[in-house]
This record gives structure tokens, C-alpha cells and sequence, in this order.
């Protein structure tokens, strides 16, 4: 699924008071020589229902300095956007040949049986492997993933410092989305469409009344509850 996203790079926040250099930490590793460099983000590691989705995005290294597109400069974490905006920016993004990206995902089987983080870990790694030529270094929103094959350098709300984050989280975003729109169509009933697979108060209610169906993860509350009182009895 590879494929070969201010110009500047800077935008104002809170009305251009301030600052933020979002190809900062991208130019600090250019100027390394290292020019195959991946955003890596995910979407998905909270919810009841569905897989987790990771994303890895190349830009081409001169994008990386002044000629960086004007047409991603609001480019941002994914849950700052709107929907709308995220749908721009997936099409964008996945239509130019000069990037590179790739996306992965674990199921809720998966999730159930080697836990979140790992299931995480485990799409995040499957993203990278994908990318041909294949990243020197990795920008990966959060804390360090410790089985991480790539170098890398963590950034906590990276999403929102690093238009390479940014644009994983978009795709990650977006695509995810998609799957929970279809699932919606597969498993009528539980609002798949509205809520993505949160545990909202209309999730619960419709668990309640028809069950879990088969992307539920079951490792999770009020899930694992259930399945440890019905074990019990």
C-alpha cells in the first residue's frame, strides 16, 4: 500500500500570538543527513469496538526545508480537524506521487489476544515495513515504542509539532473511519457510524440490548466483565 504532503512550515496559534515550527524536529534530522524520514501516528486505541490503524508518511526531503506545499499548511493532529478537512487532506496526501506512505492495522482478535499496546505496536511496525525504500528514521507520536525496528524519536503530541505526525494522523484517521462506516452497514445497530466504536452512552445501550458482535473487543470493559461474570456462572 506504499506510494510515492505556511510554506514555511510555521503557523500562528491563538490568533498568531504564538508560533509553532512544524517541520522543526524534520529539518533538525535533515541536517544530520538523514533524508528518509516517516511520520508514524495511529487512530483507534480507545474504543470497544474495531481495529487499531497505523500510518507512516514520507515526505520527499525537499519538502522538509522551503518547499514545503502551501496546500498542506493547516495540516494538523487529525482530531483537530474537521471531517471534511481530513477527507481533503487524505485525498491530497494519497494522490501525489512524491509521497510515501503506508497503512497497517490489528484487528480486534488481535487486540483481545496480545493486548492494545502491543496490537499498537504490532500495525505501527507492519506501516514501516511497507515503505519502500524503507524510513532511516522515524518521527512516532507518544512516548518511545520499544519494539520499534526503526531509529526514532518520540514526540509527545506529535501530531500537533510535525506535519509528518500530522499527516499519519490524518490517514490513520481517515482510514479507520471508513472501516467503522462499513462495519456500521455489516453490524447494524450499534451506531458504528455516529460513535467509531467509543464506548458512548448510546454504544453501551445498544451492547446492552443486542450483545457484542463480532469486532468487539472483548478484553475491554465493561466488556471483560461481562465475559468474566458469564465465566463465572
Amino acid at each position: 500500500m506504499a506510494k510515492s504532503a505556511s510554506r514555511n512550515g510555521r503557523e500562528g496559534r491563538n490568533g498568531g500570538s504564538k508560533s509553532v515550527d512544524r517541520l522543526a524536529h524534520e529539518r533538525e534530522l535533515v541536517a544530520t543527513g538523514v533524508t528518509l524520514l516517516a511520520g508514524l501516528d495511529e487512530a483507534g486505541r480507545g474504543p470497544l469496538a474495531g481495529p487499531v490503524v497505523a500510518a507512516a508518511v514520507m515526505f520527499p526531503a525537499e519538502w522538509l526545508g522551503r518547499n514545503f506545499p502551501a496546500e498542506l499548511a493547516e495540516l494538523n493532529d487529525s482530531k483537530q480537524l474537521t471531517e471534511a478537512q481530513r477527507e481533503h487532506y487524505f485525498a491530497w496526501l494519497t494522490s501525489r506521487v512524491e509521497v510515501r506512505f503506508a497503512i497497517a492495522q490489528a484487528d480486534a482478535a488481535v487486540i483481545d489476544r496480545i493486548n492494545i499496546l502491543e496490537a499498537t505496536h504490532r500495525a505501527m511496525n507492519d506501516a514501516l515495513a511497507q515503505l519502500t525504500p524503507p524510513p532511516a528514521h522515524v518521527l512516532v507520536d507518544g512516548l518511545r515504542v520499544k519494539s520499534l525496528r526503526w531509529a526514532q524519536t518520540p514526540l509527545v503530541k506529535g501530531d500537533e509539532r510535525s506535519y509528518s505526525i500530522a499527516a499519519a494522523s490524518v490517514l490513520a484517521k481517515v482510514t479507520r473511519d471508513r472501516l467503522m462506516r462499513e462495519f456500521d452497514r455489516q453490524f447494524p445497530g450499534y451506531g458504528f457510524a455516529e460513535h467509531k466504536g467509543y464506548g458512548t452512552p448510546a454504544h453501551l445501550a445498544a451492547i446492552a440490548r443486542l450483545g457484542p458482535c463480532p469486532i468487539h473487543r472483548r478484553s475491554f470493559a465493561p466488556l471483560k466483565a461481562e465475559q468474566e461474570e458469564f465465566v463465572l456462572k
